[in-house]
């Protein structure tokens, strides 16, 4: 038996603001979409370049639900969901341009940002 990890998902308030940040942040963009009938949710799948096509690529599921009006309540925010980056330096700098780094821990060579709905993505290097 073999289990492979297809998606994650989470929940936003404002689906177009969360595109935008995933495509400028990460470069995802979608590569699926479910649109509920009545227009009550919107389901986006994401993927990288390298992810299209590919049917055990990991990809990002973006949920909005139409009735959502308050924020998420995410707790103490310690779940995430990494990152690797082949040119940590310039990903760093477009980041730090964002405004989106939320954390960085220079002595391990990681920082984390965080998405319009505070969802952190920690962003290592690839080694």
């Amino acid at each position: 038996m073999k289990f492979t990890a297809y998606h994650s998902c989470i929940t936003v308030l404002d689906l177009n603001k969360s595109m935008k940040f995933y495509e400028e942040a990460l470069g995802l963009t979608e590569v699926r979409r479910i649109d509920a009938e009545d227009g009550s949710y919107v389901i986006v799948f994401l993927g990288s370049d390298s992810s299209q096509g590919k049917q055990e690529a990991m990809l990002l599921e973006l949920t909005w639900y139409r009735d959502r009006k308050e924020p998420y309540n995410l707790g103490d925010n310690e779940i995430h969901i990494g990152f690797r980056v082949d040119d940590y330096e310039s990903a760093y700098k477009r980041h730090k341009e964002m405004g989106a780094i939320c954390f960085e821990n220079p002595n391990i060579g990681i920082y984390f940002i965080s998405d319009p709905d505070g969802y952190w993505m920690e962003i290592v290097p690839t080694r």
